[in-house]
């Protein structure tokens, strides 16, 4: 997949027809200062505008994989344009992380795009956990890495309200104290 094309297609689009989004995953964590691989491009779009999603991923030469009332996932008739999948914010907690999300340099500072917060990244990933237990160690490592890069600036009232949503306050704790034990 051919990242920095991908991105330049799809946000000089976004912006054209006034989406409102914002990049999650993979490369939102970057921005937030933890890296890690990646394969595909994650956005949180508002739901009103995915129909205007749709028809610009299909002129750019994608095709559906899937899409229900939470997510589109699109790949790319050709390699190069790979997958891009996208979670409608269609929800108070989603619609909250789009207006949270804050302009971040990407490639460099050749680009520059609305990215979510690292505590908004982690409240996806404690949602995408508890709903696919096979994502648990990998997304558990991820909330891990992205509080230790971010230490000091994070409000953990919203973390614990992501956890406190699927009970898993113990697991948060279990985390703080890891990290604590590391500060010391």
């Amino acid at each position: 997949m051919d990242f920095e094309s991908v991105f330049a297609m799809l946000i000089d689009r976004f912006q054209k027809e006034e989406i409102c989004f914002a990049l999650m995953g993979g490369f939102a964590m970057h921005a937030c200062g933890y890296s890690r691989s990646t394969e595909d491009i994650d956005m949180l779009v508002l739901n009103e505008d995915m129909p205007k999603v749709k028809k610009i991923m299909g002129d750019l030469g994608y095709e559906s994989l899937h899409e229900s009332g939470d997510v589109s996932n699109f790949k790319g008739k050709l390699r190069e344009l790979g997958r891009v999948d996208f979670l409608h914010a269609h929800r108070h907690y989603t619609k909250n992380m789009l207006q949270r999300a804050k302009g971040c340099c990407i490639f460099n500072g050749k680009r520059t795009v609305k990215v979510l917060l690292p505590e908004d990244i982690i409240g996806l990933k404690v949602q995408s956990s508890a709903n696919d237990p096979d994502r648990h160690h990998r997304d558990m490592a991820d909330i891990e890495a992205l509080m230790r890069c971010n230490a000091g600036q994070l409000d953990l009232n919203l973390i614990r309200e992501y956890f406190a949503l699927f009970a898993r306050e113990d697991e948060l704790n279990a985390i703080l104290k890891r990290l604590n034990s590391h500060a010391q």
